[in-house]
C-alpha cells in the first residue's frame, strides 16, 4: 500500500510538472501578460530543490523550442520573460544557468519590430501561428491583432466540430485569422471562406492562411464589403455555417452588418453564429435591437467551453445564434 501511494504521489508530481511546462509554453507563445504565468510553482520548485533544472525545462519549451526559432514572439516580450526567469533564479540562490544568459544575450542584440508572431497551441500539440501587429490599433484598423471573442469562438468550435465538419463555412471580419485557421486545422470543413474589407488586414490574413499551410480551393480569402454584398454573391458561396467574432464594436457599421446578416438568412439555410466581447453595452444592445427590427431572432449559446487558449476570461463574451 505504501509503495502504491508513493507511486501515486510521484505520478501526480510528474503530471503537475507536465501541466506547468505546458502552461508556460502556451502562455509564452501567445505572449500572455507575464503576471498570468504559473510562477508560484516555479518558486516552490526552486526553494525545495535549489536547482535550475525546471528553468532549463521551461527554456526548452519556450525560447529554445523550434517553434520560437520559426515564429518568434516579439523581442521585447522575450527580453521581459527571460529577465523574469533570471530574477527568480537569482532570488532563489541557484547556480547560474548558461543557457538562460545565452538566450538573453541573443535577444538583447536583436531589433524589435512593429510585427510579431503569436502561436496558439491546439489540444493535439500543433500550433496556429499568426503574424500580428504589436499595437492594438494600427493602420486605422483593429483587425491586425487577435481579440478575445475570436479565441472564445475558436474554443467553441473545437467543442462543436460537427457544426463545421464537411460543410461550407463563411467567416465575416476574419481579422488575422485565428478562428478560421483553427477550424480549418481541427474541424475538417469542406470549404472555408475567410473575408474582410480592409486592404492591410486582407494582406496579413492571406499571409497567415498560407503560413498555416492552408491552400485553395478548399480555403479562400476574399474581400467583402458589407454594404455591397448581394444575395446572388451569398448564393454563389452557398454557406452552411456563417461565423463572426468581435464585429459588433462600432455603432456606425452595425447597420451594414445587420443588413448583410438579413440577406444571408433570407437566401440560405446557414447556421449563423456571432461572438462578441461586450465592451460597450449600449452598442451591443443597439445591435440586438436592429436584429429584432430586421425580423431576426437570436438565442444565447450557454455552457462552458474547454479552456484551450490563454486570454482574459473575466471579459464579458457572448455567443449568439441567429434565426428567422
Amino acid at each position: 500500500m505504501e509503495h502504491a501511494e508513493q507511486n501515486q504521489t510521484s505520478d501526480r508530481q510528474t503530471l503537475n510538472k507536465t501541466d506547468i511546462l505546458r502552461d508556460f509554453q502556451v502562455s509564452f507563445f501567445a505572449m500572455s501578460r507575464l503576471v498570468s504565468f504559473p510562477w508560484t510553482f516555479l518558486e516552490k520548485d526552486l526553494e525545495s530543490n535549489k536547482s535550475s533544472d525546471l528553468i532549463l525545462d521551461i527554456l526548452k519549451q519556450t525560447c529554445l523550442h523550434s517553434l520560437c526559432r520559426k515564429f518568434p514572439p516579439s523581442v521585447r516580450f522575450r527580453k521581459l520573460f527571460l529577465s523574469e526567469l533570471i530574477r527568480r533564479q537569482e532570488a532563489a540562490g541557484c547556480d547560474p544557468l548558461d543557457e538562460l544568459y545565452d538566450a538573453l544575450a541573443e535577444v538583447v542584440g536583436a531589433e524589435d519590430s512593429t510585427e510579431c508572431y503569436k502561436s496558439y497551441i491546439l489540444p493535439g500539440g500543433d500550433a496556429v501561428s499568426l503574424l500580428e501587429n504589436v499595437a492594438l490599433i494600427s493602420e486605422g484598423t483593429t483587425g491586425l491583432v487577435t481579440w478575445e471573442a475570436a479565441l472564445y469562438l475558436a474554443e467553441w468550435a473545437l467543442d462543436h466540430q460537427q457544426v463545421f465538419t464537411g460543410r461550407t463555412v463563411l467567416e465575416l471580419g476574419s481579422g488575422v485569422g485565428l478562428t478560421g485557421v483553427t477550424i480549418c486545422r481541427s474541424c475538417s470543413p469542406n470549404r472555408f471562406m475567410f473575408s474582410d474589407c480592409h486592404s492591410s488586414v486582407l494582406q496579413k490574413l492571406r499571409s497567415n492562411v498560407k503560413l498555416n499551410g492552408l491552400t485553395e480551393p478548399t480555403v479562400s480569402v476574399e474581400e467583402m464589403d458589407w454594404t455591397a454584398a448581394t444575395e446572388e454573391q451569398i448564393k454563389q458561396i452557398g454557406p452552411d455555417a456563417v461565423i463572426a467574432a468581435d464585429v459588433v464594436y462600432d455603432p456606425e457599421v452595425v447597420g451594414s452588418l445587420v443588413k448583410l446578416l438579413s440577406k444571408i438568412l433570407n437566401c440560405s439555410s446557414a447556421e449563423v453564429f456571432i461572438c462578441s466581447t461586450i465592451r460597450n453595452q449600449e452598442t451591443y444592445s443597439g445591435f440586438k435591437q436592429q436584429l429584432e427590427t430586421a425580423g431576426i431572432s437570436h438565442r444565447v449559446m450557454t455552457g462552458a467551453v474547454s479552456h484551450v487558449f490563454p486570454y482574459n476570461r473575466g471579459s464579458s463574451i457572448e455567443l449568439i445564434q441567429l434565426y428567422t
